[in-house]
């Protein structure tokens, strides 16, 4: 049984000043470098995800393009393929990142498990291929692509944790609703200080 540390979209566009900036992403991305850095034995394999969506189209209906987005289901251009807005933030260690997934590419994704890994395959096959039973979870933003990976997590039978401490959400009543949405199908809720535990 191995254990993984799923980091969500932690990217540029996403943080304070970003095209779609979230309030304390800057604070989750140092966060999440300093759990790698005091626990670096914590995790068997670290995997990030990306949007990474294509630059010519609207993604499947992603992209607001003749109206204004409603934030629900259509949003302004965002971590478009090879911008500054789609890399990780400099906060954010990426050394200690086993495997990257890019999601999007062409349509609508949210979950972690929408993408493909740098070798073209799945999060569950990754997951499944080395014997992954739990999952922690931290990024942004808590009330879209956290909430979708970890219900996705749940689903496939994943042991899943969500450290509330690093991530954030676009809107505090929606991240609260997301949390206890979670709770209630069986994600555990940990610090980041109890991760060990």
């Amino acid at each position: 049984m191995a254990k993984a540390l799923f980091i969500i979209d932690v990217q540029n566009d996403f943080i304070e000043g970003g095209a779609l900036g979230v309030t304390g992403g800057t604070a989750v991305a140092e966060g999440i470098s300093r759990l790698l850095a005091t626990h670096p034995d914590t995790y068997e394999f670290v995997i990030a995800s990306r949007d990474w969506h294509d630059p010519e189209n609207d993604n499947g209906g992603h992209f607001a393009t003749t109206e204004a987005p409603d934030f629900v289901t259509t949003w302004p251009v965002h971590c478009v393929a090879g911008t500054y807005g789609a890399e990780y933030h400099d906060e954010l260690t990426t050394r200690a990142i086993d495997h990257h997934v890019r999601k999007g590419q062409g349509q609508p994704a949210y979950s972690i498990y929408e993408g493909t890994t740098e070798e073209g395959g799945t999060v569950h096959e990754l997951l499944d291929a080395n014997g992954v039973t739990e999952v922690d979870i931290a990024g942004l933003a808590t009330d879209y692509c956290v909430r979708a990976s970890a219900l996705d997590a749940l689903e496939h039978g994943r042991r899943v944790r969500i450290i509330t401490d690093l991530v954030a959400g676009v809107s505090p009543d929606a991240s609260r609703a997301a949390i206890a949405e979670l709770a209630h199908a069986g994600a555990d809720l940990v610090t980041s200080d109890l991760v060990d535990r």
